[in-house]
């Protein structure tokens, strides 16, 4: 969970802006999307070797 407290003087758009980035740093939105349909064991594990073949490809160009 974010949790970010008002600063003296904080205007409340620079708090609003603190926490959308404490939400993104914390990866709390990827992972609600992560879990938004079921996916089986073995679909979870074909895309974790799609993954696996892409930054395979990645570190082979350079």
């Amino acid at each position: 969970m974010t949790f970010v407290s008002l600063n003296a003087g904080e205007s409340p758009e620079n708090l609003i802006n603190r926490f959308r980035s404490g939400v993104q740093r914390s990866g709390i939105l990827r992972e609600i999307k992560r879990r938004r349909y079921f996916r089986s064991k073995s679909q979870k594990a074909r895309e974790a070797a799609q993954r696996a073949a892409r930054r395979a490809r990645r570190r082979r160009r350079f």
